[in-house]
């Protein structure tokens, strides 16, 4: 178009190398750690590059870095602003707040709470603005046309794609042999700063991105096709429904492909990592090992390398997903047993339950419910258990004596 102004060119290998020097010291060199319980529910042999090890549990903090390392005084001294849903707020709060750069950070309503208060006390002024991504950006450049500031994008500008490149450029000295990468998408910086790197440094490495399937719009602007976004999300740090300008430029033509996964797979990827591996991602640092699952056979027998890039979720959230995952595993289950209200019943089933090896953790009368007869009663024994087989043979324990009962599941009953 005439008169437009072309978009700045990617990063070239020196801007990388550059970047990876002024980092030096500032952010964790993190590792690349085997993981051989992943490999083995995988089928190939998996390694993982621990971003959720940052001082601020995320990659964003390169990025930042090097956007604030390239200000000029003047620049500095009126401050800088940002949008983020987290994890990019903590990198550019955190490095603005040594260098001494004020720093306006606008999250949309909604953001996990964890990701506010550590942002606020990283010392940056949050602002919790529109109820989304999009409306929160909004608000931001508003804001920054009014007092001056600089916007420190999440992902679309060729400095912020320099820092995240870093973690990439950091593989090579830990697995001189590697097959494949595989990197969780949301605006493209990562995956940009991988596909850059690894062109100048490992030109025949195959990588994948993975985005979340209720959030796919990168998959949806490399085809052409318009944004269908939305959704509650497990992964909200690559929950993104319009992808940055530059990075789909920079990635064009230098994936193997772009992978899906739905929230599912994300939750039971979350428990797998900490179980596996005794490392706690978020949603997105699960994202990889997600899409490994799921696609087994792009990567059985090959030595891939996952990002797990953030660690910051709630803690609320994760509790909630580690007793989801003892329930999905059989290691938890829920009893109604119909028995006589009488004295002494309680204390017949939990004896019942203890000979069988269940450990009870709660209890809970039901007389109240329909259908309840007026001198019987349910009930409710959460247990405690080693396996689904464990289950059955506690069920059967109980039926064998003459009690009526039924497992409980979230949406009905199983008998």
């Amino acid at each position: 178009m005439p008169g437009s102004v072309p978009p700045p060119a990617p990063p070239d290998p020196a801007a990388l190398r550059q970047a990876g020097e002024l980092l030096l010291g500032e952010v964790l060199r993190t590792p690349c750690l085997p993981a051989p319980a992943l490999s083995r529910e995988a089928g190939c042999e998996l390694f993982l590059k621990l971003e959720n090890l940052q001082l601020t549990g995320s990659f964003k903090a390169r990025g930042a870095l090097v956007k604030l390392a390239s200000l000029d005084p003047a620049a500095r001294r009126r401050g800088v602003i940002a949008m983020s849903a987290g994890n990019h707020a903590q990198g550019v709060a955190y490095h603005a707040g040594w260098m001494g750069v004020p720093a306006t950070i606008v999250m949309p309503r909604g953001t996990p709470n964890l990701k506010v208060r550590q942002t606020r006390a990283l010392g940056a002024e949050v602002r919790l603005l529109g109820d989304s991504v999009e409306e929160a950006a909004a608000a931001a450049r508003a804001l920054r046309e009014q007092a001056d500031l600089t916007f420190v994008h999440p992902y679309d500008d060729p400095l912020i794609v320099a820092g995240q490149a870093t973690v990439t450029l950091e593989i090579p000295a830990e697995l001189p042999r590697l097959d494949a990468l595989v990197v969780p998408v949301g605006g493209g910086g990562l995956l940009a700063g991988a596909c850059l790197a690894m062109a100048a440094e490992r030109p025949g490495l195959v990588i994948y991105g993975v985005q979340s399937a209720q959030y796919p719009a990168f998959v949806q602007a490399l085809g052409g096709q318009p944004s269908r976004c939305g959704g509650a999300e497990l992964a909200e740090g690559i929950a993104v429904k319009a992808p940055g300008q530059l990075t789909l430029a920079y990635v064009r033509g230098r994936l193997a492909g772009l992978l899906t996964v739905a929230d599912d797979a994300i939750e039971r990827a979350i428990d797998l990592t900490i179980a596996g591996s005794r490392t706690v991602p978020e949603g997105a640092g699960a994202a990889a090992l997600a899409a490994v699952l799921a696609e087994r056979h792009l990567f059985v027998g090959r030595r891939v390398c996952l990002i797990v890039s953030g660690g910051n979720i709630d803690p609320r959230l994760l509790s909630g997903l580690l007793l989801r995952g003892l329930v999905r595993e059989g290691c938890i289950a829920k009893l109604r047993v119909e028995i006589p209200d009488s004295p002494g019943t309680l204390a017949a089933v939990a004896r019942l339950i203890g000979e069988a090896d269940g450990n009870i953790l709660e209890v809970s009368h039901q007389r109240l419910l329909p259908g309840v007869p007026a001198k019987l009663a349910d009930l409710d024994v959460l247990v405690e258990t080693e396996d689904p087989a464990h289950v059955a043979a506690i069920v059967a324990r109980l039926a064998g004596v003459g009690y009526r009962l039924r497992r409980l599941t979230e949406t009905d009953f199983e008998s």
